[in-house]
């Protein structure tokens, strides 16, 4: 059967992206675009991902002001966080544990959103 298997990208306008690109890399662990066709990509570990377009009534708080959110799943949310913080950055930690686990919330120096997902066991198995 065709289908797809995943994301490949995610491309988004940015007023410095070389700078943009640099946070990325330092405070998340997403590293820079390659360079060349030869040059290593991200490859990220398996896990899940949620795919949902918003209406217009969509909070500001979850989508910011760009109008995209992305969601990124971590291993330890609180070693994360603590690094972040760490760093300067502020991050705002969810007090409820959900079923899909636990999440936290920052921006980018664009004021662009970001979740953190630490997913539970039950989401993960």
């Amino acid at each position: 059967m065709v289908r797809v298997t995943g994301i490949g990208g995610f491309f988004f306008r940015a007023r410095d992206p070389d700078q943009l690109s640099a946070w990325y890399s330092e405070h998340l662990d997403v590293p820079r675009p390659p360079a060349s066709y030869d040059a290593p990509v991200w490859v990220q570990a398996a896990g899940p991902t949620v795919f949902a377009p918003f209406g217009d009534n969509a909070p500001n708080d979850y989508l910011g002001h760009s109008g995209w959110g992305m969601n990124l799943r971590v291993d330890d949310l609180n070693g994360m966080v603590g690094r972040l913080r760490g760093a300067g950055i502020d991050v705002e930690v969810d007090p409820e544990t959900y079923p899909n686990g636990r999440f936290a919330s920052l921006q980018d120096p664009e004021g662009n959103f970001i979740q953190l997902w630490e997913v539970s066991q039950r989401t993960a198995s």
